[in-house]
């Protein structure tokens, strides 16, 4: 049984307040099924932007980078993506350091 984004945003959320990481929701999607993207805005006017992959050959799921470079290009790349996907989540984490925590066992489900 696969957790409900919703769920799983909540839970993202709460483990990035765990380490005093700021993280928004930017734009809600869908409750029960919509994909996530995650934001990672280090201030200093850089991003990455990731998204959830699913890999056919081995049924994995994990992380990959969906672009990154100047944030202004990261965000419309972002906007891009929400004008094909009404269920789209959007999740803006603000982190110097760069720590998005998506690397963390739990994180890929």
């Amino acid at each position: 049984m696969r957790l409900t984004a919703e769920v799983w945003v909540s839970a993202y959320l709460a483990r990035l307040r765990q380490i005093a990481v700021p993280a928004f929701v930017v734009k809600r999607g869908d409750a029960t099924a919509g994909a996530v993207l995650v934001k990672m805005n280090t201030l200093d006017g850089q991003a990455c932007c990731y998204q959830r992959s699913f890999d056919l050959m081995t049924g994995e799921r994990r992380w990959v980078v969906l672009i990154e470079g100047d944030e202004a290009t990261v965000d419309q790349s972002v906007d891009k993506q929400c004008s094909f996907d009404a269920d789209l989540w959007v999740i803006e984490v603000e982190d110097r350091a760069g720590r998005h925590l998506l690397d963390e066992p739990g994180l890929a489900d």
